[in-house]
């Protein structure tokens, strides 16, 4: 093969991983909240398709704050893991993200000081701080000792991705610290 046709080839991949800003072999997640379905992809290759998600009871909101029972849109990491949750199991995002705090100190929700930690720790690779006027703790999670019949037919977290606990524990064969998880 060519140098040409082999520069070809790294321009062709690297445009269509622009799109989704995951390579073939990068593992991320899509929570479509329109559909209440969340998509496990490799790379833009779906690998499964979860139906019946849960959101927060109050619905989406790109300007979430402390308490508004609302699920954050954006794009996150998953920043833990936890086994160790009423939950079932629990993957914490890495919320809020820098657009969310920038407009929250713009508007005056958070301080100058919350500001930069949030910035400090995105720029670490850090969970940022989860105790800010934008709330925190917001993941994936199960349905713990939770009502399945419940689940299916409401949107009943404080903000979070709920799954059932057949699912969650689906979901973290595929998952780890650092992937992707856009909510839309």
């Amino acid at each position: 093969m060519s140098k040409h046709r082999d520069w070809k080839a790294l321009l062709l991949s690297l445009l269509v991983c622009v799109g989704s800003g995951t390579t073939a072999g990068e593992v991320s997640l899509l929570v479509d909240t329109s559909t209440g379905t969340m998509t496990v992809l490799d790379g833009e290759a779906v690998i499964h398709t979860f139906e019946d998600i849960s959101i927060g009871r109050y619905g989406t909101s790109d300007a979430k704050i402390r308490g508004d029972n609302k699920t954050p849109l954006g794009r996150f990491r998953i920043g833990w893991i936890s086994e160790k949750t009423r939950y079932h199991r629990f993957l914490g995002l890495n919320y809020p993200d820098l657009e969310t705090a920038s407009r929250a100190f713009s508007k005056g929700t958070i301080s100058k000081e919350q500001w930069l930690a949030i910035r400090r720790a995105h720029k670490r690779g850090e969970v940022p701080p989860q105790n800010t006027g934008l709330g925190g703790l917001i993941g994936i999670h199960g349905i713990g000792a939770g009502d399945a019949d419940m689940h299916r037919e409401y949107n009943w977290t404080n903000g979070c991705v709920a799954l059932t606990n057949e699912e969650i524990d689906r979901l973290v064969e595929w998952v780890a610290v650092g992937t992707l998880v856009e909510i839309r």
